[in-house]
């Protein structure tokens, strides 16, 4: 069994601009229900982190739970875009030598860079206990 060492979850400020958008639509009624599902699509997104993998567990009717094991990250960066940042929430981007999820976007997490170090600190000790070793073509 693996140890969680993070759990997150995206904020609904990347619903911003659809909540905006929707609010002064909202005499249509349509986008009531677009911003009510896209809520619902970032409510239902989360994050867990152990020592081992990444998971990420999206969707609303439908569950998919995606697995990344850690020693196959590559490279680690956080952007802040400027809406984001205002707020203080960053996203930390994965690049992975995985062929069904080569890029993973850990999207508007507070404390970005402390996730950043976790992500860092367990792939090297993965790699490590796994005798792994990245190469690239």
């Amino acid at each position: 069994m693996d140890n969680i060492i993070w759990r997150g979850k995206p904020s609904q400020w990347l619903n911003f601009g659809y909540f905006v958008v929707c609010g002064l639509l909202f005499w249509l009624v349509v986008p009531i229900f677009v911003a009510w599902w896209r809520w619902l699509a970032i409510r239902n997104t989360r994050y867990e982190l152990s020592t081992d993998r990444l998971f990420t567990y999206s969707g609303v009717l439908n569950t998919k739970i995606d697995e990344l094991e850690l020693y196959r990250v590559k490279d680690y960066s956080q952007e802040s875009p400027f809406f984001l940042r205002l707020v203080g929430l960053s996203n930390v981007l994965l690049k992975t030598s995985d062929d069904s999820h080569p890029y993973v976007n850990i999207k508007a997490i507070s404390d970005a860079t402390s996730v950043r170090q976790l992500l860092r600190t367990n792939v090297e000790a993965c790699r490590a206990k796994s005798k792994v070793r990245e190469w690239s073509n």
